[in-house]
């Protein structure tokens, strides 16, 4: 995949088809926004795979995330820089991935013009994506939000462990208390090396705190983390969960 282009992700091999499950014209809506994107301003860029739930029970989280995209590359600046990749599932089949954005106003408008649909969560697909992906490009990190699971957790820790071993980090973000999905991002989680942690939709700084931190370690390793730990308990706490795992 280019940075310019867009892809569905195959439900099977997280390789690109043709065409998701909505209606066409959302679908062109999508890639005439993704083939417009700007190439990045430079390779250096730390590279951060942004993937969030994008089932019905997700539409005020998506809308929180788009408010708070920006801060990621804010934080991120100081480190390099920051490329992201937008990776969204939703509905009965639809995985969907964007090119490398080095800009939040462009990723913002990328993100505004998707509705959530209701369906199952597809988290394996995400991190087939993130490990096919990383063949092609240097990815440091990836985020994953959400507040369900609903796959077989064997073959997400299978995954997840291809990633650990990769040097892949991931950041699982969780909203509410599905004791499912808290035991499922925490072992995903363990095994790439990475951090689990619950954020409060209706306090926007918890998963602005949990953005950055993740944004930071994308564009500056464990370093650019430490810097923010200072002003922040949510930072520390995901760098005590990393040093409790496998690093």
């Amino acid at each position: 995949m280019t940075d310019k282009s867009d892809k569905a992700l195959d439900k099977r091999t997280g390789t690109g088809v043709a065409a998701g499950r909505s209606a066409p014209g959302e679908i062109d809506r999508f890639l005439g926004a993704a083939k417009q994107l700007a190439p990045l301003a430079t390779g250096q860029a730390g590279r951060l795979v942004f993937a969030l739930d994008a089932t019905m029970s997700r539409q005020p989280t998506w809308d929180l995330a788009c408010s708070l995209q920006a801060r990621m590359f804010e934080v991120a600046a100081t480190s390099g820089g920051l490329a992201v990749q937008l990776v969204y599932f939703r509905g009965l089949a639809e995985c969907r991935a964007s090119g490398w954005v080095g800009e939040p106003r462009r990723l913002n408008g990328l993100m505004s013009g998707i509705a959530c649909q209701g369906g199952q969560t597809q988290i394996a697909r995400v991190l087939k994506h993130v490990r096919d992906e990383a063949r092609s490009v240097p990815i440091r990190a990836f985020v994953f939000v959400g507040d369900a699971m609903e796959e077989e957790v064997d073959a997400l820790a299978g995954l997840a462990g291809e990633l650990g071993l990769r040097g892949i980090r991931g950041f699982l973000f969780q909203e509410g208390h599905d004791p499912a999905a808290s035991a499922a991002f925490a072992t995903m989680a363990r095994l790439t090396g990475g951090a689990h942690a619950r954020f409060d939709a209706a306090a926007p700084d918890s998963l602005l705190d949990l953005l950055r931190a993740a944004a930071a370690y994308a564009a500056g390793g464990r370093e650019a983390m430490l810097k923010l730990a200072a002003g922040s308990p949510a930072v520390r706490g995901l760098l005590g969960s990393m040093d409790g795992g496998r690093r």
